[in-house]
């Protein structure tokens, strides 16, 4: 029975030796951030960290240039964490705007930062946007969505130029006296007013369209524009530009004012003539002018009331292998003057409104 006790009793010691001799693992800390395997909030957030905060645009703004922009967020035990942000745009139905949907690296100091999406929304239009913090995998929680309204504000960005005209401005340059009648769009008064947007990247095929009201044969005019193209700069007469585009309303100096056509010189010095068609036009009416061209065929189409309206010319050429490369690339609301004179520029009178130059189809425009 002693021997018993005492076998147990060092049997005991041992045990108690070798507990002792382990070292007891030291506290853990909360971390800032977890692992995207980690276990989800109820917010399906996996990252410690608050949701950011939106800061512009909210409240249903329209801003002149879309940048979202919202507050900065730091991990809520591990501060020296800088997490990148990912934003989402939704429709007013609640779709998701899959193309301006982006994750933005970290901004190098400060409280808040900003993200330009660089992605095609419906002009004028109600959207919300939100945005969290995203770091090695995990993600933070959604901020509250924000409500903005798309602008109206044009661009030019490469061969792609969007100019409402209805907001009082113009992305392009004004030459001779215009007018900007709101809520309407941009007035050419004279034969030498013009708006003139030099185009970064030359577009060698695309479409040229507009809204125009007010542009009709009873105005004063010869052979006039209604809007045009050139090769650049602007001391080249565009009337023998090798690379010349004019759309034409003839004016009432014609002897058939009305007569619709147009001009073309891909880049060989050889005109391609549209057919001259006689057209009624009413000074009360909006017109969709829209030009397209490619290389080895060009088109002007002009429908009334709106771009999907009743057509009243609609005239294609064709025939050359080669593009349309003019550089730089100039594009023009009317049409500078040139060596035949005042009457053969712009038809003064014509009210412009919604102009794009692109090689995407137009997309939709407010009315």
């Amino acid at each position: 029975m002693h021997r018993k006790f005492v076998l147990s009793a060092a049997a005991l010691c041992m045990a108690v030796a070798l507990a002792c001799g382990k070292s007891s693992p030291a506290p853990t800390s909360p971390s800032g951030a977890q692992s995207s395997d980690a276990p989800a909030a109820a917010d399906g957030s996996t990252l410690k960290v608050p949701a950011p905060t939106p800061l512009s645009p909210i409240n249903g703004a329209q801003p002149d240039t879309l940048v979202l922009s919202a507050g900065t967020v730091t991990g809520k035990f591990d501060t020296s964490i800088t997490p990148s942000y990912e934003f989402e745009i939704k429709t007013a139905g609640g779709s998701t705007v899959s193309a301006c949907s982006k994750v933005v690296p970290p901004p190098p100091s400060g409280n808040s930062f900003g993200y330009v999406p660089n992605c095609q929304l419906e002009f004028d239009t109600p959207y919300t946007w939100r945005v969290r913090a995203v770091y090695a995998g995990a993600v933070g929680p959604w901020s509250s969505p924000a409500s903005f309204k798309s602008p109206l504000g044009g661009y030019i960005n490469g061969n792609e130029v969007f100019d409402p005209l209805i907001n009082g401005k113009t992305v392009g340059e004004t030459r001779g006296p215009v007018q900007f009648v709101p809520g309407v769009g941009l007035k050419l008064l004279g034969h030498d007013s013009h708006v003139l947007y030099r185009l970064p990247v030359n577009l060698q095929a695309g479409e040229f369209s507009m809204m125009i009201l007010g542009a009709d044969e009873g105005t004063e005019g010869d052979k006039s524009k209604v809007f045009s193209m050139q090769e650049g700069p602007d001391e080249n007469d565009i009337t023998d530009d090798d690379y010349r585009m004019t759309a034409e309303l003839r004016g009432a100096n014609y002897f058939a004012p009305g007569a619709t056509t147009f001009r073309f010189i891909p880049g060989d010095g050889e005109p391609q003539d549209g057919v001259r068609l006689q057209v009624n036009y009413s000074s009360s009416s909006w017109y969709f002018w829209k030009f397209t061209w490619q290389t080895g065929s060009a088109r002007l189409t002009v429908r009334r009331d709106s771009e999907t309206g009743p057509i009243v010319y609609d005239q294609g050429i064709g025939g050359w292998g080669h593009p349309y490369r003019p550089d730089p690339h100039f594009v023009y609301l009317g049409a500078p003057v040139g060596r035949a004179g005042l009457l053969d520029a712009t038809l003064p009178g014509g009210t412009y409104k919604n102009v794009w130059v692109s090689s995407r189809p137009r997309p939709n425009f407010p009315q």
